[in-house]
């Protein structure tokens, strides 16, 4: 019988349950995918820890990578021994056999391997958004990335700099320092050695950034507002440290009227033809070189706990992935 990580409780890595999951057949408008290849994210310890609630029992993980094995009915466009990726609403992607609706699939090119789609899906197309949708970064712009040696980070950070923007880079540690310059960044702070703000104004000149994306959250918002030139925009799409604070609008306005975000990938991939276009300027940013999309860790899929652990602990850079029956 296939294999599953579940949850029957929230809490710590050790709620994480290796046990066996049969998804039935596909029913109808789904898929059923065999994976070869899981991507890991922050968002699936939001998950586990219950940040994000969910009905319980559940599933974690959001992306993924693999082979068409079954059709449901009413499918059309997909066939058997199709390779295929997806990054789903609903958590599940942790598991060797799953189905899924057709609609949120798309098709690999040769060029991108199964591991590569499966960590790009939810990184690759928030990478995406972030630099083309949410603010459009521009030749010349300074753009500071928080987390620059994440999985995001790399990629965001590479892309940005492919765009002609002069990255700062913000990292937890000098060991991740070299890695963040050979990844796009132009400067590289280091939290809790570098004065932040002071550096950024410093860089910049005075000015400050056009925009800074921060996955961290709490401990890092009011003083990425600070880094902001008037008008700048500051996106928080993440939680690492924490849910960012609540506060005034006149902080906004004191700061040279800024703007504030907190988007989300599944908005803005929620038509097909969105989901479509991302998939298909991402996979072409790694197709061309532009952006290397850097897989530095890979765990079991049974292992899944252990890759939280690390990933929690700031023991990852680039991305992650946990491979099915790999034991």
């Amino acid at each position: 019988m296939p294999k599953a990580i579940r949850l029957h409780e929230v809490g710590g890595a050790d709620v994480m349950c290796y046990e066996d999951f049969d998804p039935g057949a596909p029913g109808e408008g789904e898929v059923q995918v065999r994976h070869t290849a899981i991507g890991l994210n922050y968002i699936d310890v939001y998950d586990r820890s219950g940040l994000y609630p969910m009905p319980l029992p559940a599933g974690l993980g959001r992306e993924a990578a693999g082979v068409v094995v079954a059709l449901g009915r009413k499918v059309k466009g997909f066939k058997k021994g199709d390779r295929v990726a997806y990054v789903h609403t609903q958590p599940g992607s942790y598991c060797e056999l799953r189905n899924l609706p057709a609609a949120r699939l798309v098709k690999l090119p040769r060029a991108i391997s199964d591991e590569q789609a499966a960590a790009l899906m939810l990184k690759g197309l928030t990478a995406h958004y972030l630099l083309r949708r949410t603010y459009r970064v521009q030749r010349g712009d300074f753009v500071l990335v928080h987390a620059a040696v994440g999985g995001v980070g790399l990629i965001l950070c590479q892309w940005a700099k492919a765009l002609g923007a002069k990255v700062i880079g913000i990292v937890g540690s000098a060991a991740k320092a070299a890695l963040a310059r050979k990844n796009g960044c132009a400067h590289v702070l280091v939290l809790g050695r570098d004065p932040i703000v002071e550096s950024v104004k410093k860089i910049t000149k005075g000015k400050g950034v056009s925009v800074v994306y921060d996955s961290l959250g709490k401990d890092t918002f009011f003083e990425s507002l600070d880094c902001l030139a008037p008008l700048g925009m500051m996106v928080s799409y993440g939680n690492a440290t924490g849910p960012a604070p609540a506060f005034s609008p006149l902080e906004l306005s004191k700061r040279g009227s800024l703007f504030v975000t907190r988007p989300s990938l599944f908005a803005y991939i929620a038509s097909r033809a969105d989901l479509d276009a991302a998939a298909r300027e991402t996979f072409k940013m790694i197709s061309s070189g532009k952006v290397k999309l850097r897989i530095n860790q890979r765990y079991a899929l049974e292992n899944a706990a252990q890759a939280h652990r690390d990933l929690e602990a700031r023991k990852t850079t680039g991305s992650t992935v946990l491979i099915p029956g790999a034991a």
